[in-house]
Formats: C-alpha cells, structure tokens, sequence
C-alpha cells in the first residue's frame, strides 16, 4: 500500500512509496482504510524534532476512514464502520482515567514506541501511535471511535484532533465567561477553533492575533471581533482592556516567546491556557514574585482538556446544528501523492487546514 514515510528527523519532504504494509494486527486491534486526513502543525513538530517521535515514521495523526477488519476481542466494531481516530484513547483504568481526567492517560502514548508499518528495509513508526498519511493503519480498537454515518471523513478528521484541542481549550479548560475579553495567539485550525469556542461561550471580545493576514481575515469569518498582528496586540489590549489585559489568552503556536506575550497580554487574575505543543528544552521564564502577585492562572490543554469521547459527540452536535463551521477549516484539498504541496502551504500559513484524501 502507500504511505508518506519520514526516513530521517529533520528532512522537510515525504516520500511517498507503495512498499508499506500495516502490521500489528491481531487480537484488540482494528484494521482501518484511511479516507481523509488533516495535516496538523503537531506533524512538522515530528518531523523537525520539536515533538519526539522514532524515525522512519509515516507522520498524520488527525484522520478518519471505515474498518476493514477487526481482531478476535473487539465487539463494538465491525468491517465498514465510519470511524474518527483517536491518538490518545483512554485505557480507563489508570488514575488519571478513574479520575476523569482521561486526556492525561499515558497508555496511547505506549503505542507510539511500537512500530505500525513494515518495509523491505525495515520496521516504520507511526505518529503518535497512528500514522495516517497511510492508505491503511492497524491500531488498538481503542483508536477507532465510531462516527454516525451522515459525517464526512473530512469532517471526522478535523475532529479527530484540531477542532477537539481547540473548541476544548475554550469550552473544557478556560470555561470562557460570557461577557469576557479574550485573545487568541495563533489562528490555524487549532486557534480558529479556539475562537470559535469563544465566540459560543459567549465572549464579548475576541483578538485574533497571527502574523498571516489571509489568516486574519478567516478568524473574522469564524468569530473574533478584532484581527491584529503581532505588533499591533499591546495597541489593541490598550483600546480593549484599557490596559489591563484580558480576561483569557489562548497560546497556540507552542513557543516560551508567544507563552511569554500571553502571560504579559493576560490581567491579573485573568486566564492564559496554553494550547501549543512546544519543545521540551524551550523554558518558560517566570519570576516567584510575579506568580504570586499577579494571580494569573496558567492551564495547560492537552487534547481540548477534557473525556475526548464526549468532545467528539458535542462537536458533532454543534456542527449539525450550525453552531460551529468545520467544512470552512478546510482551506486546500490534496491527494496523499500532493502531500509536500500540503507541508508548504502549513509552513507559509497559506492554509488554515489542508485536508488529504487518501
């Protein structure tokens, strides 16, 4: 079958190839045919060595697509199923599980160490335990969430991953207050729904910042109120807030600098919810005395911080009901042989989402 194989961490190209086999199936596991995948920034992080991650790996992780086969033990699927995947399934048994904090389970993370692909060179990885810039993928049944019938796998994707980290950061995590000052930094389809979750809760004031202007216009289509770039954030929190700052910011890009700003652009007493996956050697400088006297609350958001199950189930209801714009993420549409065409237009800001169809 196909796949978009990594060979090295670090190289800024796929390679797509017809040499990759799915392996791994067996007892718990599912077999699934991709259908449509977005390219998240979470993939170039892989690939750049930001986020870690074992190589030769086939990046993608925000997919959707039917089942194909299930292993002996799996009951609640069958083939043909539509399903959205999940990269980081609950085990439900771990204390972060039986604490209902099922985003913070670590057992998804063990799949990511094995490897989901096989070459006539080798064993190939896949992100995050997934790896779906593949025609095909094997993973724990746990991984496949079945979706109704009348979602597209366009639509499923996203939800797989940038809408449910960005709607859930507003929605799960900060609880954005109505009424409230907010800004978002970072408007790709992770801040854009960020926005949009804002502008549900009922937000009073929405600041779009991204260097981008194409992406400053579409933050306006979904929701903010204002678009600036970066530059331009302190003049805007002036005419806003009068100088205090917000009463929620929203960190989307996953840098200590951007982390920085937000904490400086957040009131006292306010909110900074930190949504960028960012490196592990990029500290965030903080003084003891401003921690103290500032009271600000800083929350981190993994995965939209809260049950990803539910978060599916709600997305999908608000989109049904016309309450959030999913179809409008999607900004560019490759085939998985376009899938470099898709990584530029990612690293320029050309697009909000580029989905691949496989």
């Amino acid at each position: 079958m196909r796949a978009a194989v990594l060979h090295e961490t670090g190289q800024e190209k796929l390679e797509v190839l017809d040499d990759v086999e799915a392996v791994g199936f067996g007892p718990g596991k599912v077999r699934v045919r991709v259908r449509a995948t977005g390219l998240c920034h979470s993939d170039l992080s892989a690939m750049n060595g930001v986020l870690p991650q074992p190589a030769p790996f086939v990046p993608g992780h925000e997919g959707a697509g039917e089942i194909l086969d299930v292993g002996d033990g799996v009951r609640h699927l069958r083939p043909g199923d539509r399903v959205v995947l999940c990269w980081l399934p609950a085990c439900g048994a771990c204390p972060a599980c039986t604490r209902g904090q099922t985003q913070l389970c670590l057992a998804g993370f063990v799949n990511a160490g094995t490897p989901n692909f096989r070459r006539p060179g080798g064993d190939v990885f896949g992100f995050a335990g997934t790896g779906t810039f593949a025609e095909e993928v094997v993973v724990d049944a746990g991984c496949a969430v079945p979706v109704p019938e009348d979602v597209p796998f366009d639509i499923a994707a996203l939800i797989g991953c940038g809408v449910t980290t960005g709607l859930g950061a507003a929605l799960n995590t900060a609880d954005v207050a109505a009424g409230s000052s907010v800004a978002v930094i970072g408007c790709g389809g992770v801040g854009i729904s960020a926005v949009q979750g804002a502008r549900l809760k009922g937000a009073a004031e929405i600041v779009a910042v991204d260097p981008v202007a194409s992406r400053r216009e579409s933050a306006l289509r979904f929701g903010a109120t204002r678009a600036v770039p970066p530059e331009e954030l302190a003049d805007a929190k002036q005419q806003i807030t009068g100088g205090e700052g917000f009463d929620y910011v929203f960190e989307v890009v996953g840098r200590s600098a951007t982390a920085r700003t937000a904490y400086e652009t957040t009131r006292r007493g306010g909110t900074l919810v930190v949504v960028g996956a960012g490196a592990m050697d990029d500290h965030l400088k903080l003084t003891m005395f401003e921690l103290f006297f500032d009271e600000k609350r800083i929350l981190p958001s993994l995965y939209g911080g809260g049950d990803v199950r539910r978060s599916y189930e709600r997305t999908i209801a608000l989109w049904r009901a016309g309450r959030v714009d999913l179809a409008g993420l999607i900004t560019h549409r490759v085939p998985l042989a376009g899938i470099n065409e898709a990584l530029d237009q990612m690293r320029t800001g050309t697009a909000l989402r580029t989905c691949i169809e496989i």
